[in-house]
């Protein structure tokens, strides 16, 4: 899914359901590839000349629009189901919806991934019914054929279990009903997913080499290709679901550095002393008002002679904080983020507040390192 403020480059055909129909110049390079790949079996079953690469392309075409109806279905299934779709992409891979916003529900989330693969298999069965119609050995019955099965083997593809395919999608819904947490789900589909990745270049180029045969270098590179987005999506997947797991675990007792507050009349000597008496490593200094407004930096606080840390005010060694440069040390989770994420645009070091006393000095660069995969 992508970012619903990130407006998809390529070319817009149209508009569905509110959504731009978005067509990418990898989709170009896809149609020539699949069109000189697919033209050698046109010419082997038809008998065409040249006219096998017109034939070749405008199957390419019905491919692409059979998988431009996989993604309508998954975007008008979640408008149904309360999400809003924002584009309709076809790129080299095939396609993409992008809705705003996750779904809300196991059976919505189910329901939307199952609905582009159902709607393959029943083209799928449409176009093997118009094989039988058609003359025997005709153009049309071949290209009604080829329909068929393209169709068949995406909605079969896309329904294994394994993230980013649709089946991973449903095997996420799945772990997250049984389990009420749909990270968990993630990660159980997205290693599946890796799992498939494997099976998927084994079957296509390990399994024909055990058995003696050598497969085509089409065969080998198309395989690794898919068998390397297949891995990078469940890798992307993964990542994202041990940063959603360390941002609910986020908290200032993580983040934070425990800290003091001191006033702003105190010495360096002073501020060393109640920092020890606290047991803390970072001293906040406070304005007559009572608000942060600096921190004492250690580094030139060590550097004050013993005889002289009592005269020297603390304010000497202290970086002055902006008015604003606060957030609440009793938020955790995601409003916590949220919290620091704009605070941190007045400065990358932040003073947490509890009941209005100062708990903990935090960096962004601690925050950063915390939710990190």
């Amino acid at each position: 899914m992508s970012p619903p403020d990130q407006s998809p480059r390529g070319w817009k055909l149209g508009r569905i359901a509110g959504a731009p129909v978005v067509v990418t110049p990898s989709w170009l390079l896809a149609a020539v590839v699949l069109t000189a790949a697919f033209a050698p079996n046109v010419q082997a079953s038809t008998g065409l000349g040249a006219g096998a690469y017109v034939v070749a392309l405008t199957f390419v075409v019905l491919l692409f629009a059979s998988v431009f109806c996989h993604e309508l279905a998954h975007g008008l299934v979640g408008r149904w189901r309360g999400q809003h779709p924002t584009a309709f992409v076809l790129t080299l891979w095939g396609g993409h919806t992008s809705f705003r916003g996750a779904a809300p529900t196991p059976a919505s989330a189910a329901l939307v991934a199952a609905a582009g693969p159902v709607t393959n298999l029943v083209l799928g069965g449409v176009f093997l019914g118009l094989s039988e119609l058609a003359p025997q050995g005709s153009l049309v019955q071949w290209l009604a054929w080829s329909g068929a099965f393209a169709n068949g083997f995406v909605g079969l593809f896309n329904l294994l279990p394994g993230l980013p395919l649709d089946g991973g999608q449903v095997l996420e819904s799945i772990v997250w009903a049984a389990t009420k947490d749909r990270t968990r789900g993630s990660v159980a589909a997205a290693w599946s997913g890796r799992a498939v990745a494997v099976l998927v270049v084994a079957w296509a180029v390990v399994l024909p080499v055990a058995r003696g045969s050598s497969p085509s270098l089409f065969s080998v590179i198309w395989t690794v290709l898919i068998g390397s987005f297949l891995w990078s999506g469940a890798s992307s997947v993964l990542k994202g679901a041990h940063q959603t797991r360390a941002v609910r675990s986020l908290t200032v007792q993580r983040v934070g550095r425990p800290a003091v507050g001191v006033a702003h009349t105190d010495s360096v000597a002073a501020a060393g002393a109640r920092a020890a008496a606290a047991g803390v490593g970072e001293v906040v200094v406070l304005a007559p008002d009572g608000r942060p407004a600096a921190y004492v930096d250690a580094a030139a606080a060590a550097s004050v002679p013993n005889d002289q840390a009592g005269l020297t005010p603390v304010t000497a060694v202290a970086v002055p904080l902006p008015v604003g440069a606060v957030v609440d040390g009793r938020l955790a989770g995601e409003p916590l983020l949220a919290a620091l994420s704009e605070a941190s645009r007045l400065s990358p070091v932040l003073v947490a507040l509890v009941d209005g006393r100062v708990a903990a000095l935090v960096r962004t660069p601690d925050v950063v390192a915390a939710i990190r995969p």
